[in-house]
């Protein structure tokens, strides 16, 4: 009797274990470059970049032109002299470096000011993706454009244009 009683119980909690998993696929990289803030905050991070760039090459430039100079005049000058010039070429390396480092190194200007432009950007898109998720029940959504390797996948299975929809943005 026991018997019959405990089949249709395991049968029922193989039935739970055994549901499909329901999960979808996106792309970031396609979801971000259709926004057009997200554009306009990559404009303004490049063209600091570039301007932070250029500042660093002019420092550059003054250090390669002081190690020419120093190389033509080396013949002629006193040791006194040659070790001032010396210490004034490492000083100049050390500025480049240092103000390398603040503007392009690790959580630099240039990571502060992308969290500062494209974050909240980013933020949009997670929020929309998990409302998509628990609107529609998906257990996970897998993100095709970075962190895993995804092979193949069905072009059924991607909503990115419904995240898009979920931000407002017009295809």
């Amino acid at each position: 009797m026991k018997k019959y009683l405990l089949m249709p119980l395991f049968l029922l909690a193989l039935g739970f274990t055994a549901s499909a998993q329901r999960y979808a696929i996106i792309d970031t990289k396609y979801i971000l470059g259709k926004i057009p803030e997200y554009k306009d905050a990559n404009t303004k991070l490049e063209e600091t970049a570039d301007a932070w760039q250029k500042e660093i090459d002019l420092i550059q430039s003054d250090l390669d032109k002081m190690y020419r100079q120093l190389d033509a005049e080396r013949a002629m000058l006193t040791p006194e002299l040659l070790k001032k010039r010396e210490d004034e070429i490492f000083n100049k390396e050390k500025q480049v470096r240092d103000l390398q480092r603040k503007r392009f190194g690790y959580e630099g200007d240039y990571f502060r000011k992308k969290q500062e432009l494209v974050k909240p950007i980013q933020d949009k898109v997670y929020n929309a993706v998990q409302k998509l998720a628990t609107d529609r029940m998906y257990d996970f959504i897998l993100d095709k454009s970075e962190g895993i390797t995804v092979i193949f996948a069905d072009p059924k299975l991607d909503r990115s244009d419904d995240v898009l929809k979920l931000l407002g943005v017009k295809l």
